[in-house]
C-alpha cells in the first residue's frame, strides 16, 4: 500500500488539460441539449412539462451531473488537502452518488441490455458507487495516492460517460443532433 502524499500544488498537466477540454465539450453539448429539450430560449411556461423525454429521474440526473463536471475539474486541479478541498470533494462525491443512483431510473423497459432498460453507460454508475467508498477508505487508512487514483478515475469515467450520452438515438444525442 502506498502512503505517499499526492502533489498539493495543483496545476495543469497534459492529463488535466485533456480532461478540462473534454469537460468543456461535454458541458457545451449538455447545455445545447437542455436548450433543445426546453424549447430553446423562447420557451413558454408549459414547454418543459410537454417534453416527453424530460422526467423526474432525468431532471435529477442532469441537476447533479451538470455541476459535478466543473466542480470535479476544479477539485482535481486546485491545491489538495486543505479545508476547501475537503468540503468541495465531499460535495462532488455526493453529486456523483446521486447522479449514479438516478441513472438506474433512466431508460425504457424492454430496451438496453437484456431488456432491462440499462445500457453499457450504466457501468460507470456502478463504478461510481464503488469508487466513492474506496476513495474515502483510502483516505482513512492514509493511502493518499489510492484516493487520488479513485477520484481521477471517477472523473475520467464521468467525462467518458457524458460524451457517450450524446450518441445519436440516446436522449441527449437526439436533443442536440436531432
Amino acid at each position: 500500500m502506498t502512503t505517499q502524499q499526492p502533489s498539493r500544488t495543483g496545476g495543469y498537466t497534459l492529463q488535466t488539460a485533456i480532461l478540462l477540454g473534454g469537460a468543456i465539450i461535454l458541458m457545451t453539448f449538455a447545455l445545447m441539449a437542455l436548450s433543445s429539450m426546453t424549447g430553446g430560449f423562447v420557451a413558454d411556461e408549459n414547454t418543459i412539462a410537454e417534453q416527453e423525454g424530460l422526467n423526474v429521474p432525468i431532471i435529477i440526473h442532469l441537476a447533479t451531473v451538470l455541476p459535478a463536471v466543473p466542480l470535479g475539474a476544479w477539485v482535481l486541479w486546485r491545491k489538495k488537502g486543505d479545508a476547501l478541498h475537503k468540503i468541495l470533494g465531499r460535495i462532488w462525491g455526493m453529486l456523483m452518488i446521486i447522479t449514479a443512483i438516478s441513472s438506474f431510473w433512466i431508460g425504457e423497459p424492454g430496451t438496453g441490455i437484456a431488456g432491462s432498460g440499462l445500457s453499457f453507460i450504466h457501468i460507470f454508475s456502478v463504478l461510481v458507487l464503488v469508487s466513492v467508498p474506496m476513495g474515502v477508505w483510502a483516505l482513512r487508512v492514509g493511502d493518499y495516492a489510492g484516493h487520488q487514483r479513485a477520484m481521477q478515475g471517477m472523473y475520467i469515467g464521468l467525462i467518458v460517460a457524458g460524451l457517450f450520452s450524446f450518441i445519436p438515438g440516446r436522449i441527449l444525442g437526439t436533443a442536440v443532433f436531432g
